[in-house]
């Protein structure tokens, strides 16, 4: 079935069906058009969302970039990246592949359809001209067959008439067979036009309509068709992205599952750890028993003979958190309300103050200095804090860090200028064997600078060396475990006592030392803490009681031996090197694992 056959005489409707078919195109070129606008104003919205949370500063230089949880964000920010590049190739083909094709295909449409109409309607006038000329020679007959029917008549009565002569008569036959004549000219005219037009029209209904309309009609299927294969282009430009976008899903999925939140307290911890051990409890200060008033960090009294009173070895001396070099003098020692202590004179007799009551002692000092008790924010240090060469401004374990990361560059570049010097030479030595190649002497200032850059880069290496083997000895003494750098379980310090009598041997011992200290001169101040070599010292009761779970054989120095389920006394919790310090009911004290015990604190 086609239109020339069927739709002979819809002409109008073929016409508007067509029209409609390419607005339909011209619409859908439109929409095509309109949705890349989005695709593209999509992908910048989300380029300009990545570039608006993506970190500012380098990975390297960004100490969060270390942590998973921001380590899967970038890597979604990334996914995300690549996703808006996915819809600008969406735009891009749709764009190309169907915006300006069916665009430039509905203008040839057009002209088709323009060219076929405009035949359409020159085989219609023509029609309607040799329509008219029937008309034309069929009223001529007419007319011609009335004139020569009224001549026959005119004739036929003067013929009867008597009184009409006969040149009248004459006359009249004449006419009425002039008119007869023209009347039989006019009627085959009229026969010829006749035919003639019949074979036009059926020419024009049979023949040359049809033809022009199945032209339209397979140019309007033809339309179709590619207007459906511009709507299969719709959807083939999202496939052909789909599987990137996919990966991009799959790797936000990736990166999601990614986050570890043990590793980055891990983490954490490697980046913030500072290596300073905890400060020790506040010593208790009687005010209800008249005593001298010392400079001391812990005490407000001192023995009858002035010397500071220093704490017995019943109590842990841990030491405080260690801003200053040990070769820097000691800061004025504080009240356990942080205000300086009233210092004793040189005879040891009480200051002025001393006379009164303790209590209002006490109250005094509380009015007279803000409170300064140790706080987070102290340990943190000022914001003012002068940056060193050597790092001695950051806590010691990140100085032990910043140092060997700083050694570490010096020695590639170190390799490299070493490699740069020997390839110069090989040059040199070619060079020299084979002069065409070049001049040997061009190469000397490039081996002066190479060999000066190694030197400079050696003394740096001793230099950071030297350093960082102060900062791990810092490490190590606040610390208290001496192998905490080797790869096997750290041992415990060596300073440990293994029981209580070297701890008490050890504590009589100073207090002979502090004996023979040479006497403080006026107004000095005394500081109660003293530079000690071990790292802790037998405490005079337990912190807690703790179960062995494991069997432990304790063969290096500073640990006990323990058997499984044995109770021990605790004497010192874990500082964050793994190990603890406890006694036996049998007597010896040393270090043992802390992950083989089950701790309970009093």
């Amino acid at each position: 079935m086609d239109w020339g056959t069927e739709l002979w005489d819809q002409f109008e409707v073929i016409e508007r069906h067509t029209q409609w078919g390419l607005d339909l195109l011209d619409r859908y070129v439109k929409f095509v058009k309109e949705r890349t606008e989005v695709e593209q104003a999509y992908a910048k919205q989300l380029r300009n969302l990545v570039k608006k949370y993506l970190p500012k500063r380098p990975a390297k230089d960004d100490p969060e970039s270390k942590f998973s949880q921001q380590q899967s964000f970038v890597q979604i920010l990334q996914e995300v990246n690549d996703f808006a590049g996915q819809r600008e190739l969406v735009a891009e083909n749709l764009s190309v592949h169907v915006c300006l094709e069916l665009a430039k295909y509905s203008q040839e449409m057009k002209q088709e359809r323009k060219m076929h109409f405009q035949e359409g309607r020159r085989a219609q006038q023509q029609l309607e001209s040799g329509f008219k000329q029937l008309e034309n020679s069929k009223r001529k007959f007419e007319r011609d067959c009335r004139e020569a029917e009224k001549a026959a008549q005119t004739a036929e009565r003067l013929d009867q008439d008597i009184n009409a002569t006969k040149a009248d008569v004459e006359k009249a036959k004449q006419q009425a067979h002039l008119r007869s004549h023209m009347a039989e000219e006019s009627k085959n005219e009229y026969a010829a036009q006749l035919q003639r037009f019949n074979r036009d029209q059926a020419h024009f209904y049979f023949s040359q309509m049809p033809q022009i309309f199945d032209k339209l009609q397979d140019m309007d299927e033809r339309r179709a068709t590619h207007l459906g294969a511009g709507y299969g282009l719709l959807s083939e430009a999202e496939l052909q992205v789909l599987p990137i976008i996919t990966k991009c899903l799959e790797g936000m999925k990736v990166a999601a599952a990614a986050v570890d939140s043990k590793n980055d307290s891990q983490v954490l911890i490697e980046l913030n750890k500072s290596g300073f051990a905890r400060p020790g409890d506040v010593e208790f200060e009687d005010f209800s028993q008249p005593m001298n008033r010392t400079h001391s960090d812990s005490s407000l009294g001192t023995p009858s003979d002035g010397r500071p009173e220093l704490r017995g070895p019943g109590r842990s001396r841990a030491k405080r958190w260690p801003f200053g070099k040990k070769n820097k003098p000691h800061p004025p020692p504080l009240s356990p309300l942080g205000g300086p202590l009233p210092s004793a004179l040189p005879n040891g007799s009480p200051s002025p103050r001393s006379g009164l009551d303790p209590l209002a002692i006490l109250s005094e000092i509380s009015k007279s200095v803000k409170p300064r008790l140790a706080s987070f924010r102290s340990l943190r240090g000022s914001r003012g804090t002068v940056v060193t060469e050597d790092f001695s401004h950051l806590p010691p374990e990140q100085q032990r860090k910043r140092l060997q990361q700083q050694l570490e560059e010096r020695n590639r570049e170190l390799q490299k200028e070493i490699d740069q010097r020997e390839a110069l030479k090989k040059m040199k030595d070619v060079y020299e064997k084979t002069p065409q190649m070049g001049d040997p002497t061009s190469l000397e200032p490039q081996i002066v600078e190479t060999l000066n850059n190694i030197e400079r880069l050696k003394l740096e290496v001793q230099k950071y060396e030297a350093w960082l083997a102060e900062a791990e000895s810092r490490v190590l003494s606040n610390r208290g475990d001496s192998l905490s750098r080797h790869t096997r379980p750290p041992d415990p310090p060596a300073s440990a006592p293994p029981d209580s009598s070297s701890s008490s041997n050890s504590g009589s011992q100073e207090n002979k030392e502090s004996c023979e200290e040479p006497p403080l001169e006026e107004g000095q101040d005394t500081p109660i803490y003293t530079e000690f070599d071990e790292d802790f010292e037998e405490s005079a009761s337990p912190i807690g009681h703790c179960v062995a779970i494991y069997h432990f054989e304790g063969s290096s120095e500073g640990t006990i031996s323990m058997a499984e389920g044995e109770d021990l006394s605790l004497m010192e919790e874990d500082k964050g090197d793994g190990w603890t310090r406890v006694r036996r009911k049998q007597g010896g004290e040393g270090y043992v694992p802390t992950s083989y015990l089950r701790v309970t604190l009093n």
